[in-house]
């Protein structure tokens, strides 16, 4: 059987298209360290010593991360927008986005991650108790 000349030319154009990409992962830093990214990889199990597939690691995770954060971005937005105009004018005075856990959830449910949280968090058991009935 002989090959399709041109296949075996459009896989040597990806491999090559590949190892340039793979060298150009050398002279980058990514937003997140090779530190952080190995621990998580060798917590999961993974090992590898090449920086290269440590930083396509890492620039996948950001441009996860990004997504994300850009859509909940739009969530919180959309929750903006659906608060009644009087109360919107007020808040209009400061013009800041506030980030919630629910806009964070709902972002992250588009990814097929299900986010669970409390109603209420604390940094101890006893935030927010009365003094005297502090066991500490």
């Amino acid at each position: 059987m002989s090959q399709n000349p041109q296949s075996s030319e459009g896989r040597n154009d990806d491999d090559s298209a590949l190892s340039d990409f793979l060298a150009s992962l050398m002279d980058y830093t990514p937003t997140i360290p090779d530190e952080l990214v190995e621990h998580y990889l060798a917590k999961s199990g993974f090992q590898c010593p090449d920086v290269r597939l440590t930083r396509l690691v890492a620039v996948a995770t950001q441009k996860f991360v990004a997504e994300v954060a850009g859509d909940a971005l739009q969530h919180c937005k959309a929750r903006q927008a659906t608060i009644p105009k009087d109360k919107r004018d007020k808040q209009q005075k400061d013009k800041r986005l506030v980030l919630t856990m629910e806009d964070l959830s709902k972002a992250l449910r588009e990814y097929g991650v299900n986010l669970k949280h409390q109603e209420y968090f604390a940094d101890s058991p006893s935030t927010g108790m009365d003094p005297a009935t502090r066991e500490e």
